[in-house]
């Protein structure tokens, strides 16, 4: 008798920024919006860009091109911020665009070379092969767990 295997299956919202693409694990995004004016902080680390009020909650906002040590551009129509629990605590993170909702199997998914990942990049669970690109699978966790203000 031929031995079945069933894979499972993940969602992710699939973001882009500076030309890449990166995926969250769909049951960490709150809820994604448009750009919005944002409080700034005195003192807050650089990749912190400030404080938010979304409907009466303060929440924390980091600049994802700056937590990246990435060229930080002028916001634009498409940029958003997507709010994610992350360990309890609803934090937005500035992305230059969403791109899309995608569905995998975790077949697709590889684990992140020890050539490419270091102690500072443990934020990286996996690479989603697709037919036609690559994603970025990021823990939000690890990348933002100790984001507080």
């Amino acid at each position: 008798m031929a031995e079945t295997t069933v894979l499972s299956e993940r969602q992710l919202v699939v973001f882009e920024l500076a030309g890449e693409q990166y995926g969250v694990d769909i049951a960490t995004v709150r809820e994604i919006i448009q750009m919005q004016e944002i409080t700034r902080l005195p003192g807050a680390e650089y990749f912190i860009e400030g404080l938010i009020n979304l409907r009466g909650v303060v929440i924390p906002v980091v600049d994802l091109r700056k937590r990246f040590n990435l060229d930080v551009v002028a916001y634009n129509r498409d940029t958003r911020i997507i709010v994610i629990d992350c360990e309890g605590q609803d934090i937005g993170i500035i992305v230059d665009s969403v791109e899309e909702v995608l569905r995998i199997f975790s077949d697709a998914i590889v684990p992140p070379s020890g050539i490419v990942t270091s102690a500072g990049s443990d934020y990286l669970s996996g690479i989603a092969r697709l037919s036609d690109r690559l994603v970025i699978l990021l823990d939000i966790g690890r990348l933002l767990g100790y984001v507080s203000y």
